[in-house]
């Protein structure tokens, strides 16, 4: 998607902070230097500080300009955050929180979508699970089709704050899917695991539910810790999902 002039000043500077380009309490430069180096207008300045305020990477106030904030404060479930931190680099503390934060919010989800879901919804996850075996048989865009598995079974709760949580962590379920599929066989050793997810939502079975997801979600644990001890590059989040190549 080609971004307009106000999201690439946004870009700009929010690469350059999650860089750490500028540090935690330091100011980033003002406004007629960034007019200068940016080649764009006061407006469009000011309205991309209100978007890094609104995404918690910096602070503004009077006579103090506006000053970097400390990770902690920035939101971690802004695509334009994750992705920013994948172009600076991924970090082992930033995947193993990730996998921390799946083992909390799926298999409570997965409970509830076994209990709710409606046939239209199974439908939608059935599409994306054949997607997925379809990739995997014939080559392709695996992590799509996986993501839209995983966004399945978030709607499947209709849950509103699960669905809008769906949005926020796709960027972040997308890095652990990627890493997945750089293990050998890790797609194909994956369907039968999201089959059995998807069959116990089918026969509205929360508890054989929850268990179905723990397995795939620890199995994607073992392949972010071994790619980790690889030392392998990991995903960048700013450029296509890989396609899958069939095995000759």
């Amino acid at each position: 998607m080609i971004k307009n002039v106000h999201g690439n000043t946004v870009d700009h500077l929010g690469e350059a902070i999650v860089s750490g380009r500028y540090a935690p309490g330091a100011s980033i430069p003002p406004e007629p230097m960034l007019c200068e180096e940016l080649g764009v207008s006061r407006t469009v300045v000011r309205e991309a500080v209100k978007s890094l305020v609104a995404k918690g990477l910096v602070s503004t106030g009077p006579k103090v300009g506006t000053r970097v904030l400390k990770d902690d404060h920035w939101n971690w479930f802004d695509p334009d955050v994750i992705v920013w931190k994948s172009k600076a680099g991924l970090t082992a503390e930033f995947l193993r929180d990730l996998q921390d934060l799946r083992r909390v919010v799926e298999p409570a989800a997965v409970r509830l979508a076994a209990e709710r879901a409606t046939p239209q919804d199974i439908a939608e996850i059935e599409l994306a699970f054949a997607g997925m075996k379809r990739a995997v048989e014939e080559g392709g865009d695996y992590v799509t089709y996986d993501l839209r598995f995983h966004q399945g079974l978030l709607r499947a709760c209709h849950n509103r704050m699960l669905g809008q949580m769906s949005k926020a962590l796709s960027a972040l379920l997308r890095t652990s899917f990627e890493i997945s599929t750089t293990r050998k066989d890790g797609p194909k050793n994956s369907l039968p695991l999201h089959r059995a997810v998807l069959d116990a939502v089918i026969d509205h079975n929360p508890v054989k539910a929850e268990k179905a997801i723990l397995v795939l979600i620890d199995g994607a644990r073992g392949d972010i810790e071994e790619v980790l001890a690889s030392r392998r590059r990991l995903p960048r989040l700013n450029t296509p999902a890989p396609l899958l190549k069939v095995a000759s």
